[in-house]
């Protein structure tokens, strides 16, 4: 089969021939129709440290995606050849203590698709039938392809309630714009965006946002007292990685504030923890999506009439991978679509 494979250590991919995953017992295979670039596949592109410590060489990349299933193994129940499926991409181990409890997002032992094991840029992918999402009637395929970063922008809108809340949003990447429509949806009050990206603060506004501030040059006082907001924000979704984004927002909380973290720090970062204590605020962690209550939640949401599919701004063919990722990296994107229907 063709598949975009990282199949040298160095900067780059490579659209190659491979092997057909075989399936197991248990498994599924899937024939991908359409998959979405995502962070992680950018660095692996780029090669960068993380990737250089993470990928094995050679790999199939790629964890966005949505297909059609073509074959299941003799265990599988509940699902046939034809289901249009995606995949949760964090394969878990089944027998740790959280696994066990029904936490499986917190397992400690989990390996990702496209990332410790061969992923869904390809023709064909197979998974456990566990991690199969079987999309309800009427999700259109592009949504339905990115149903994975839209479950990390989900978790981490709804880690607190935000009805008639004030919420602040760092990061104007495409899932801190699904994070906004998200937080509009369930009733937030105000949603301010802030990246120094003007594109990306755009599509955020389009997304629901009530306002936009560039962190660069402008703070959070302004903004605020042109909203009429008195006590500061009373949630936070950190979505940019960014250092600065970080420190920044702590001061800018109500008392009792929450902050949900998706963003990842590439470094040690330095924080005040005066505001965190004397006003306090609870930090919570994201990782991924809570398998699978956020799944549900996404589709229950998407019937309901939440639409993100502004977010999706450039689509291509999977044989044009290098300017997809050329774009995807431009920062002049949201969510970039590879089609792989389109096979020679």
């Amino acid at each position: 089969m063709r598949a975009l494979v990282k199949a040298r250590a160095e900067p780059g991919l490579w659209l190659e021939d491979v092997p057909a995953p075989e399936i197991g017992i248990n498994d599924v295979l899937i024939r991908v129709r359409k998959t979405g670039i995502c962070g992680t596949d950018l660095h692996i592109h780029s090669w960068d440290a993380w990737a250089q410590k993470t990928i094995p060489v050679p790999l199939v990349i790629g964890h966005e995606f949505v297909g059609e299933i073509v074959e299941v193994g003799s265990n599988v129940n509940d699902f046939t050849t034809g289901d249009i499926v995606s995949g949760e991409g964090h394969v878990v181990c089944g027998r740790c203590r959280n696994c066990m409890a029904g936490r499986r997002h917190l397992c400690a032992h989990s390996i990702g698709l496209g990332v410790q094991r061969p992923g869904a840029f390809a023709e064909l992918v197979a998974l456990p039938m566990t991690n199969i999402w079987h999309h309800w009637d009427g999700v259109d395929e592009d949504v339905a392809s990115i149903f994975d970063p839209f479950g990390n922008a989900v978790h981490t809108a709804l880690a607190f309630p935000v009805l008639g809340e004030d919420v602040l949003v760092t990061g104007a990447g495409p899932i801190g714009c699904m994070a906004v429509a998200v937080a509009r949806h369930a009733g937030a009050r105000h949603i301010v965006i802030s990246d120094p990206n003007a594109y990306r603060c755009g599509l955020a506004l389009q997304m629901g946002a009530t306002a936009a501030i560039d962190p660069t040059k402008d703070g959070f006082e302004e903004i605020q007292r042109d909203l009429g907001m008195t006590e500061g924000f009373d949630v936070a979704l950190e979505m940019s990685g960014q250092a600065a984004a970080l420190r920044g927002l702590l001061p800018a909380m109500a008392h009792g504030g929450r902050v949900a973290l998706l963003g990842i720090q590439t470094g040690e970062v330095p924080i005040d923890f005066t505001p965190i204590v004397f006003n306090m605020l609870t930090l919570k962690g994201i990782y991924g999506r809570e398998m699978y209550e956020t799944w549900y939640q996404m589709a229950v949401m998407v019937q309901a009439g939440l639409d993100i599919s502004p977010v999706i701004t450039h689509r291509f063919s999977h044989l044009d991978f290098e300017e997809a990722f050329s774009i995807a990296a431009s920062g002049g994107s949201g969510k970039v679509i590879l089609d792989w229907t389109d096979i020679p």
